[in-house]
């Protein structure tokens, strides 16, 4: 069991690797880790494959971590814990997972059940079917509607700006082949969205129907805020065009204000002045403040991006690897 701080990347070395890897995020799942463990062990013994399962703590408060450690005591054969000194996110967890992952398929599953375990094989027969990349799409989604339907208008919207094809986006049950993870690990974005970016690298890629169930134990970790944020990131990394749309705008807005200018000297001149029409000039300055202030945060969005790249800090920092050589 290695003790040692990590950042950035870790490449361990380890006698026998594996053919498959399971990465799991996991972040206050204590209620759910039981039965996870349970129902991911029995897949795993009946695959007749090589395969490790790789646990990223992402900072839980909980006792996630030593339900974990107490896996790697139980089955060091195959289970291995990344510990993280603190939270940084569910798509740093899987990023890690990629980076000290040792199998040539790489498989993706949440820790809340939700995705049942025992839908891996689907994937990995998709896989070995020749396919670089995996998907999947849920079906019968065992959500509200205050989730599934934001869902449904924000995958439409993402398909229109970025031009990445995936039925489900929020579904984090996936396979991926060696090279496609290398080409994430590499790509070193520090505000990124994974599927996406896979489906970017593909060549080959696929999707399949999976089952879905209400979450075990436990509420989700992902609130609005969490939600809207990562859909920025996916908008503004991978396409151009809400800042597009945003010229665009501005040059119809700039249009039509000088209709309305040109229009308003007339009457002037015309009809003179008129103190009634206040309102209506100051219902058009609000309106275009607030056409600048968005433009404002779209650049900004972008402007963040970059500076996030260029002062190159560490994406995580991984405290100890928990694992049995």
């Amino acid at each position: 069991m290695s003790e040692d701080m990590t950042i950035g990347t870790h490449a361990p070395t380890l006698s026998k690797a594996p053919e498959i890897s399971i990465v799991i995020p996991v972040y206050n799942e204590e209620k759910n880790l039981p039965l996870l463990f349970e129902r991911l062990t029995a897949v795993v013994d009946k695959l007749g494959r090589p395969t490790e399962v790789v646990l990223t703590d992402d900072g839980s408060k909980d006792n996630s971590l030593a339900l974990m450690k107490s896996f790697v005591e139980k089955r060091p054969d195959i289970m291995r814990v990344v510990e993280f000194d603190r939270n940084y996110g569910q798509h740093m967890a899987v990023m890690a997972g990629f980076e000290t992952a040792r199998g040539e398929i790489i498989v993706t599953l949440d820790a809340d059940l939700q995705n049942p375990p025992e839908e891996i094989p689907k994937l990995l027969a998709e896989v070995d079917a020749g396919h670089d990349v995996v998907g999947s799409y849920r079906r019968n989604r065992q959500d509200s509607v205050f989730r599934t339907l934001p869902s449904r208008i924000i995958n439409l919207i993402r398909e229109r700006i970025t031009g990445i094809k995936m039925r489900d986006q929020g579904c984090m049950l996936r396979a991926y082949r060696r090279n496609i993870v290398r080409m994430i690990v590499e790509s070193g974005e520090t505000s990124t969205f994974i599927p996406a970016l896979a489906q970017f690298y593909a060549e080959r890629p696929s999707e399949v129907e999976v089952e879905h169930a209400a979450r075990h134990a436990g509420a989700s970790n992902y609130n609005l805020y969490k939600l809207i944020r990562l859909n920025f990131d996916l908008m503004t990394g991978f396409s151009l065009v809400p800042l597009q749309v945003f010229t665009m705008v501005g040059m119809a807005v700039s249009a039509a204000s000088l209709l309305l200018v040109v229009y308003m000297l007339l009457r002037r001149l015309f009809l003179g002045p008129e103190a009634e029409g206040i309102f209506t000039l100051f219902a058009i300055l609000f309106f275009l403040l607030g056409v600048v202030i968005t433009g404002l945060g779209i650049v900004g969005e972008y402007v963040g991006r970059i500076y996030q790249q260029i002062r190159s800090r560490a994406r995580f920092r991984i405290r100890a690897i928990h694992e049995k050589n």
